[in-house]
């Protein structure tokens, strides 16, 4: 997290526990919920009784906004409360959508952005069982359920109702209602958005619109594809990940404990969660990379799922949902050997033994590969 002085954006999806980590981790700041709609339609109404709030407290207070997105117009004092009485402000969203919009002052230079994942297998420490995070997911809101099934269920609700019917940000909810579970199909794919929009019965360009409302409210990313020999004309289509395995599953209506036929996508997705979470620079590890793609040639079915760069160095990453591994699962590895820079090649299995292949091919299990991760000894 920035240093104790700085302001900063912390946003993730809802129920990622950002306003408990507030509360834990600042409790003497004075908070402001915008969630509680009493205060909210006052400040909406008059957004000079936020002003008027902030003049009660102390120069160089330190100022929690829980569900920032809600009025934007409002980072327009917390910028001059920044600069005229140095106030240290930590501004919590699950939406970046109406942050965005033309004309809202998102503190450029004055204020740093942050983003909270579900919880890394550190934090669930002795709780950390792979099968159960591929299975719910790891949202606190969930892992901390009496019934982890049950939230699931009641979590698609709660996001279409108070993310996107409440904030407004589509103009067919049913639509997008529709549109979810379609997408939920295509996690850890190449995204078709001409596919997706045949199948969702939507136009094309409302599926564009959709996935940003994905992407702007965290609940899912695109991965691109490395093109650095591309010609425009073979730009590669984007891969779709959702951010938590339980919620995708959730949309799909999928409860069962995975198939082998989900484990891999669902591995997969997780695993290029881990690499967002520690190597973002919006994740305030301290252990950002400069660039995170898929790789593929140009013709054939080859692909390596992760392909990070740091610096002029490159680290390919793959996933395998497999206790054993064949020679046909290295060949993405063994075909991207020739890229420039690039230094080390990385299969992570649910096997339960380190190996290296005669060509230099780094075979680690999950435990190892949080290791490394935890080491930053992987890029």
């Amino acid at each position: 997290m920035p240093p104790r002085e700085r302001s900063f954006f912390l946003f993730g999806m809802r129920g990622s526990g950002k306003s408990t980590w507030a509360r834990s981790m600042l409790p003497d700041a004075h908070r402001i919920d915008l969630l509680d709609e009493r205060l909210y339609q006052s400040f909406l109404r008059e957004p000079g009784l936020f002003a008027n709030e902030l003049r009660t407290l102390p120069r160089r207070a330190t100022v929690v906004v829980d569900e920032i997105q809600r009025i934007p117009g409002l980072l327009n004092e917390v910028h001059r409360f920044i600069e005229d009485r140095q106030m240290r402000f930590v501004l919590l969203g699950s939406s970046a959508r109406k942050l965005k919009q033309a004309g809202t002052n998102l503190l450029a230079g004055r204020a740093l952005h942050r983003q909270m994942f579900p919880l890394l297998p550190r934090e669930l420490g002795a709780d950390f069982d792979l099968a159960e995070v591929l299975r719910h997911g790891s949202l606190p809101v969930i892992w901390t359920a009496p019934d982890r099934r049950e939230a699931l269920e009641a979590y698609g609700q709660m996001y279409l109702k108070e993310e996107i019917q409440a904030e407004s940000l589509v103009r067919n909810l049913p639509g997008f209602a529709r549109f979810l579970p379609v997408a939920a199909v295509f996690h850890g794919q190449v995204l078709s958005v001409a596919g997706l929009a045949r199948d969702a019965g939507v136009a094309r360009t409302t599926v564009e619109g959709y996935l940003g409302i994905l992407a702007d409210t965290h609940l899912a990313w695109l991965l691109p594809g490395f093109e650095a020999r591309l010609r425009v004309k073979e730009r590669r289509h984007p891969k779709l990940y959702f951010v938590d395995s339980g919620v995708v599953r959730a949309v799909k209506r999928e409860f069962h404990p995975p198939t082998a036929a989900e484990r891999g996508p669902l591995f997969e997705g997780w695993i290029g969660q881990l690499l967002r979470a520690y190597g973002e620079p919006a994740s305030g590890t301290g252990h950002p990379f400069d660039g995170l793609w898929y790789w593929a040639p140009t013709e054939g079915q080859i692909e390596v799922d992760f392909l990070i760069q740091a610096g002029k160095r490159f680290t390919a990453v793959e996933a395998k949902a497999k206790t054993s591994l064949v020679s046909r699962d290295f060949a993405g590895l063994r075909a991207i050997d020739g890229l420039a820079g690039l230094g080390r090649r990385v299969i992570v299995y649910l096997g339960d033994r380190p190996q290296r292949t005669e060509d230099g091919i780094d075979v680690l299990p999950v435990a190892a590969f949080l290791t490394a991760l935890e080491d930053r000894r992987l890029w």
